[in-house]
């Protein structure tokens, strides 16, 4: 997650105080990891630094005085440039399951048991995110179900290396 953009869209929305901000990036993009207010007061502080959002006056709240953050024009473009960017469509090639498979094979040891693990580990999420999906709101279903598909793909990839095991471990000890 881009934190400096992904604030600089909230402050495209409306001007905000860094407590306002905190609050909505928790609602929709920080589930299950919230921002801490350091880093969002951190974060403010390297846009404004940086020309990208201006700090407007004071205001008498409750605790502390607030400051409200505006993004600039400056902010502005580089969100607009950022969000007309498409994510890089790149699947991962070397990942941390395809590691612990293949050395498992190169060193003796018992794949098949790793892969047995990861595939109980990876449907234990998938009961959390379908309990995530069944009790949340719309946001939470959507991002359950993004979830659930990159783990599904997985628990494919887990099963076609389970029944290559054989030749794969010829491959890796040649």
């Amino acid at each position: 997650m881009n934190v400096p953009l992904t604030l600089l869209g909230l402050l495209e929305r409306e001007p905000s105080h860094g407590y306002d901000l905190k609050r909505d990036y928790d609602a929709y993009f920080g589930r299950g990891k919230p921002l801490s207010f350091g880093q969002v007061y951190a974060t403010l502080g390297r846009l404004a630094r940086d020309g990208k959002v201006v700090v407007g006056e004071s205001e008498a709240g409750a605790g502390p005085d607030r400051k409200r953050y505006v993004i600039t024009d400056q902010g502005a473009t580089e969100f607009e440039s950022w969000l007309a960017e498409p994510v890089e469509a790149h699947p991962q090639l070397q990942t941390v399951l395809f590691a612990k498979v293949v050395l498992a094979l190169m060193l003796g040891r018992d794949a098949e048991h790793y892969l047995g693990t990861q595939r109980a580990a990876h449907l234990q999420r998938m009961r959390e995110l379908t309990e995530v999906k069944r009790k949340g709101d719309l946001v939470d279903a959507l991002l359950a179900d993004h979830g659930l598909f990159h783990l599904e793909a997985d628990l494919r990839w887990i099963d076609l290396t389970a029944a290559r095991l054989d030749a794969l471990s010829a491959a890796v000890r040649s």
